[in-house]
């Protein structure tokens, strides 16, 4: 799998576009080859194209970042995949919720606590 590897210093992103296999963790620092590097802050971007383009045909997948970055700089072809996912609509079902506690009528609350007083006094 093709991917980037976040290094460097806290507050100070780079990031390595590493060949790794699937079942490492990111943060384990184990990887087979470097085939590149990002620093988001300066923009600086180098990719060794011919390198991704022999791991591509090996079979070696690439995360949807590194797909985006590799269609940016023209080294593959095709449409940029969306990375961020959407937010969920949270926002309906909970007030569909809350709106069918709310839809009782006012007075029979009223009238029930009224009974339960006047039960009381008898």
């Amino acid at each position: 799998m093709i991917r980037l590897q976040r290094f460097g210093r806290k507050n100070d992103p780079n990031f390595r576009v590493v060949l790794t296999d699937k079942r490492n963790a990111t943060k384990s620092g184990k990887f087979l080859e470097i085939l590149g590097f990002k620093n988001p802050k300066t923009k600086q971007k180098k990719l060794e194209a011919e390198r991704i383009k022999y791991w591509i045909e090996k079979g070696a997948k690439i995360s949807p970042t590194v797909h985006n970055m590799l269609i940016s700089e023209k080294i593959i072809e095709g449409k940029k995949i969306n990375v961020v996912p959407k937010p969920a609509d949270k926002g309906a079902d909970s007030n569909a919720d809350t709106n069918a506690d709310n839809q009782r009528p006012i007075g029979v609350e009223i009238s029930d606590k009224s009974a339960d007083i006047d039960n009381q006094e008898k």
